[in-house]
């Protein structure tokens, strides 16, 4: 993903100064917080973040003078609490005594809950001497806007105001050029021995054997006085709202397979933590740091990825979507009528218009997903009362298919940008590299691409069946636009010498003949007959694709191939995902396990949390994919991937509306012996479905079945 002013650089490029990866994340609704593996912002990518505005820049510990020994650190398995241990370097003399270096264990314990940083500095002497511990903290508030921390340039800003303190609190302030002024307060439990605009110096008596608490929080808003009991009832709170989050819908477990367990727990509670429940429902932001908030295309993948478990998801990004549909021509925005929104921010240079991404709709392919997914959450739920709600919306969604998105009136969904502040590619491999012919040429516009083709069957099949549900007379018509749809895609972008699709069509409607993962979206859809899934099937799963860790973005031999770059022969978990459910859409089995094995074999080396690309390089034995420093971790698209490729594995599909679960000759991934699926509801009616392997076969046994629910099992 990018939204035109992140940086693309390469891994290698990257990894000079440390990546994202080296980050540790934490977020509630729109406050966020990454910091290094000390617990410490120090004004690079880190820092304190709300409504896309640095709210803390810098957040730096020192134990005597010294940054402290670290012993341990990391975010908690449902990612509510940040915790790291350190210990002392040797003190200075204090009255004529120095405390030798590791006798004090100090606990910096933190979380982030209604728009607030709440941190707990426990310190515990284990001496045999009563210590003097001095312990600062330098801190300073920039109230630096998102893409300023990206590396976007301004010509000028607002003004930030001298910081006030008294006692033991500081506020900060700013007044922005777009008349809004924004503020942050940083308090102490106990009064620093000094305080000013920019640091804080305590000197505790520690004696030996005891322990001694410090309690920090730091928010948008007026601090009140940090203390005990506010620390414990705001953790309790964020701690149950994450729970709630994690334990929607349907749960997946293997029992005998802790590790597998370990992932899919890691999975969903990156998930929750990405969720935020909006007025609308429930919202997944992509990812931190750089994309947490609302992003259409995340947002309806991650979704789509979960709906067989959970269709709150759904439910919530269609009505937050169809909330936000365009309803005027601005070329600076992207935006026509029907159009469905690519990203929304909330920071000053989008207030200012200094970015277009306040409320941007240059996403080619949004529209055509928003369409599909609700022609899927209806099949998945039933809920025919939502459909009706947004007809008018998915109406103006497909007549923004059938004008605006074919500018040049060939039938087929095509991009160019606006203005030159837009985002240049318009799909998901929206890079400014990742769109090109054979031989590395920029295809001039509009672009068609190959995917987005795709979505859009898939959305006319969509509201041809919706609107027999709901007797609109033009389903028929919209049944005939998604068949020429298909005849036009098997038509031109289909290279027979290649036994492949085209990436895209450029401006003179000639074929982008690179070989990249785009056609497995395709098959996604299920557009291509069953004779060319066969070979693109065949071909994503040959060596050119597969790097052992998923499979590649780009094949390996082509025009601008480069296992480190952002789209271009990377590995994106989420573009796998969908992938292997294309290829389980056309029956095959085998593959999927293979593929979700070696997705799992990766998250195994990320210690069970998948970034939003890794390194496209073959693999090695003994060794573990190569990390992207700069991917977003953790990412709601990638976490959800898993939950995909289950569900092709496990060859569920699920339809409300005639009450049935359909389950295609199930497998599992290697070393997963069993599986069971809990409270899966359909309707009003639940189910728990047990799978294990028996022999060469996986066999499926319904549990605690309750309400009218046909199970149907086929080969």
């Amino acid at each position: 993903m990018d939204d035109g002013y992140s940086v693309q650089t390469t891994a290698a490029e990257a990894g000079e100064t440390g990546g994202l990866d080296t980050l540790q994340a934490l977020k509630d609704a729109d406050t966020f917080l990454v910091a290094d593996n000390w617990g410490d912002l120090k004004g690079g990518a880190d820092g304190l973040f709300h409504q896309d505005t640095r709210i803390l820049s810098r957040f730096v510990m020192t134990v005597g003078l010294a940054r402290p020994s670290r012993l341990s650190s990391g975010v908690s398995r449902d990612n509510v609490f940040f915790t790291a241990h350190v210990t002392n370097r040797p003190l200075p003399p204090m009255g004529g005594r120095s405390a030798p270096a590791g006798v004090l264990h100090i606990e910096r314990r933190r979380f982030i809950w209604d728009r607030r940083m709440f941190e707990r500095v426990r310190m515990v002497n284990h001496g045999i001497e009563d210590v003097l511990l001095p312990l600062a903290f330098d801190f300073a508030a920039d109230f630096a806007d998102i893409f300023q921390v990206r590396g976007t340039l301004r010509d000028k800003r607002g003004a930030a105001r001298p910081p006030t303190h008294d006692g033991r609190t500081v506020t900060f302030a700013y007044a922005g050029l777009d008349d809004v002024t924004r503020t942050s307060c940083l308090s102490f439990s106990e009064p620093p021995a000094r305080l000013t605009g920019s640091r804080a110096e305590f000197m505790f008596s520690l004696p030996m054997g005891k322990e001694l608490d410090l309690y920090i929080e730091c928010g948008p808003d007026l601090c009140a006085t940090p203390e005990a009991r506010r620390w414990r009832e705001n953790a309790v709170a964020a701690r149950l709202a994450m729970r709630r989050r994690r334990r929607r819908g349907a749960s997946v477990r293997g029992p005998r397979s802790p590790r597998f367990n370990a992932w899919l727990d890691q999975s969903r509670a990156d998930i929750a933590l990405l969720t935020t429940d909006l007025p609308t429902g429930p919202y997944p932001y992509a990812g931190t740091p750089w994309f947490s908030t609302p992003f259409g295309r995340d947002g309806i993948i991650t979704a789509w990825q979960m709906l067989w478990l959970d269709p709150s998801l759904a439910k919530g990004v269609l009505t937050y979507l169809a909330a936000r549909q365009a309803t005027e021509v601005d070329a600076f925005k992207d935006s026509q009528p029907g159009k469905i929104m690519h990203e929304t921010r909330g920071g000053e240079m989008s207030a200012l218009g200094e970015v277009p991404f306040g409320l941007y709709y240059g996403g080619v392919d949004t529209t055509c997903l928003f369409v599909a997914l609700a022609g899927a959450y209806a099949r998945r739920t039933g809920d025919l009362d939502l459909i009706r709600r947004l007809w008018p919306n998915l109406i103006a969604a497909t007549e923004w298919m059938r004008d605006w998105g074919d500018s040049n009136g060939d039938g087929l969904i095509d991009y160019q940008r606006a203005a030159e502040t837009g985002l240049s590619n318009q799909g998901w491999k929206d890079s400014e590299d990742s769109i090109f012919h054979a031989d590395g040429r920029f295809p001039k516009g509009p672009v068609a691409l190959l995917e987005v083709q795709g979505y859009a069957y898939a959305a006319w099949q969509a509201m041809a069946e919706l609107g027999e549900r709901l007797t609109d007379g033009r389903a028929r018509a919209w049944g005939i636009r998604a068949e020429e749809v298909r005849q036009l895609v098997e038509e031109r972008f289909w290279m027979e010498d290649q036994s492949f699709y085209a990436i895209a069509l450029d401006g003179d409607g000639n074929p982008c003949e690179a070989i990249g993962s785009n056609a497995g979206h395709l098959l996604f859809t299920g557009l291509p007959t069953p004779a060319r899934a066969e070979a693109v099937t065949r071909r994503l799963l040959g060596a050119e694709f597969r790097s052992g860790w998923g499979i590649r973005t780009l094949a390996r031999g082509q025009a601008r191939f480069n296992p480190m770059s952002y789209h271009n022969g990377s590995v994106w978990p989420h573009d796998t995902s969908l992938g292997v459910a294309g290829m389980a859409r056309y029956g095959e089995r085998d593959a999927v396990a293979l593929i979700l094995g070696e997705i799992y074999g990766a998250a195994s080396r990320f210690q069970m949390r998948l970034p939003e690309l890794f390194c496209g390089f073959e693999r090695e034995p003994g060794e573990g994919p190569i990390a992207y420093p700069v991917a977003c971790l953790p990412q709601a698209w990638a976490a959800g991937s898993v939950f995909l490729m289950l569900q092709a594995a496990l060859g569920i599909e699920i339809d409300a509306l005639s009450r049935t679960v359909t389950l295609t000759a199930p497998t599992l991934p290697t070393g997963t012996e069993r599986l069971t699926v809990s409270r899966l509801q359909v309707g009003d009616a639940t189910v728990d479905l047990a799978f294990e392997r028996v022999g060469d076969q996986v066999v499926v046994m319904p549990r605690n079945r309750m309400g009218d629910l046909r199970i149907v099992t086929t080969r």
